[in-house]
């Protein structure tokens, strides 16, 4: 049975860190896809700027093209509103007829999994492999999700992977402020944002996701 890796992000942009935890955590679980799968509004972060959509999707596409374990999926686009996890794995599960899904996320974010919608249902239906830098405390992790079944916390496999000091953000701000960001990304990625003037100041080209209420 096909084993597939979930990678959401806002992958704005997306850069070698992305791609390192990738490949690493494909190699380490024997996976043979990882799907990288651009948010159309994530609920942790409205209110804030992010680009357009198709400039995102393009340059997942440009930074994953060269490795042919990678694939992205458009799936949390098209269904447009906000993108909530669990919606995205059973979407997932029923398009390739699989039960076992693997799903990427960082260290910090897993502490903060109580709070996803239908939090222990998801908890269930995929596992969690948490990307930690070499050192992480990994106390962190069991003392917040203590309350938690032991079964489901069983589900969560945390993953050291090289400490790339890489951010979305830190990109951005780079390209404000007129810094070279080569090396942080893939070439054709870094091309492309220079192409399209992302995150410059003033861009007319982000889009303001309002604040609301989640529930």
């Amino acid at each position: 049975m096909k084993q597939i890796c979930l990678m959401g992000g806002t992958f704005d942009p997306i850069h070698y860190g992305h791609l390192v935890v990738a490949e690493e955590v494909r190699q380490k679980f024997g996976l043979q896809k990882v799907l990288f799968i651009p948010a159309a509004r994530p609920p942790h972060k409205m209110g804030k700027k992010i680009s357009e959509a198709y400039h995102r999707v393009n340059m997942t596409r440009l930074a994953t093209a060269s490795n042919k374990y990678f694939e992205v999926s458009t799936l949390e686009i098209e269904r447009q509103g906000i993108s909530y996890t669990i919606d995205t794995v059973r979407e997932i599960k029923r398009i390739y007829g699989i039960e076992t899904v693997y799903f990427i996320t960082g260290a910090d974010a897993v502490l903060e999994i109580i709070n996803w919608k239908e939090a222990e249902k998801l908890l269930f239906m995929c596992t969690f492999i948490a990307a930690t830098r070499p050192g992480y405390n990994l106390n962190n992790i069991k003392e917040t999700l203590k309350s938690l079944p032991g079964d489901i916390l069983k589900r969560i496999l945390p993953l050291e992977v090289p400490a790339l000091s890489i951010s979305s953000s830190d990109i951005r701000q780079r390209v404000m402020e007129g810094r070279s960001i080569k090396y942080l990304l893939p070439e054709s990625v870094e091309e492309y944002i220079l192409k399209n003037g992302l995150y410059r100041k003033n861009t007319a080209e982000k889009l303001f996701l309002p604040e609301m209420e989640i529930s």
